[in-house]
């Protein structure tokens, strides 16, 4: 097996062909639990990561974003009510994630301003130049080449569109990574399988954190995919991290 033929599935190594169809699996698995897991996982804090988000693209009125890979669109509903108004196309790879999300827009009454897409987000379903704003959150790690997922984005982004990734990264302090370390391998699978009944997803979960590229590394990701005016800020000490771009 030639290495270009071959990714990581956490700590495994696996065909490129089969990551794909095993992240589905994972996500299929926990999709009735996502929600809550998150919220249990990080104590809540993700919520605050994605109201960062939102402040740093701070959302105008009237604009389309593609959030890919996002799930229950948690993401989605956050851009709406800060524009104001606008639209929004949740692309997700597993369609029990969508139909999930499909039910929060239902109760929230955001229906109308909300597409839900099934889609790989190496080869997004969209033509070019079709959305001013791209948010990946906690995905790109799940995608077997991020660098094609990048190019993708910055394609179907219009002259002036903007790219924003929150994905869990690496803290600065050794001492403080060891300590993360420690709680994630042994706290998050327990939970995973207390709350979800699958330990073995949230493993792969976690591993698949440690395996994803430190800030810096995926900047100059960001940079060669064409992103301009390329910066990161950590939050929490860099548990977690966005990435901005935009196509000039």
């Amino acid at each position: 097996m030639s290495e270009e033929q071959t990714t990581h599935f956490g700590y495994q190594t696996v065909r490129e062909e089969e990551k794909a169809g095993r992240v589905r699996g994972v996500f299929t698995s926990v999709a009735s639990r996502y929600d809550v897991m998150n919220d249990v996982m990080s104590a809540g804090i993700h919520r605050l990561w994605k109201d960062a988000m939102m402040d740093w693209l701070a959302p105008r009125p009237g604009q389309e974003l593609l959030d890919v890979a996002g799930g229950t669109g948690d993401v989605s509903f956050r851009f709406l009510k800060r524009a104001g108004h606008g639209h929004a196309t949740v692309c997700d790879l597993t369609e029990p994630m969508l139909v999930e999300g499909r039910k929060r827009a239902e109760a929230e009454r955001l229906g109308d301003s909300l597409d839900w897409v099934v889609g790989d987000a190496m080869a997004l379903p969209f033509p070019s130049n079709s959305f001013d704003v791209y948010t990946i959150s906690f995905g790109i790690r799940n995608v077997t080449r991020p660098e094609k997922a990048l190019e993708e984005a910055y394609r179907v982004l219009r002259p002036g569109g903007r790219l924003m990734v929150l994905e869990f990264s690496q803290i600065p302090n050794d001492l403080m990574q060891r300590v993360y370390d420690l709680y994630s391998f042994n706290v998050i699978p327990a939970m995973g399988q207390l709350i979800a009944n699958d330990r073995d997803s949230y493993q792969y979960l976690v591993e698949s954190i440690r395996r994803f590229p430190d800030q810096e590394t995926f900047l100059g990701m960001v940079r060669d995919a064409g992103f301009e005016n390329a910066k990161y800020r950590n939050l929490t000490m860099g548990v977690a991290c966005l990435h901005s771009g935009w196509k000039l």
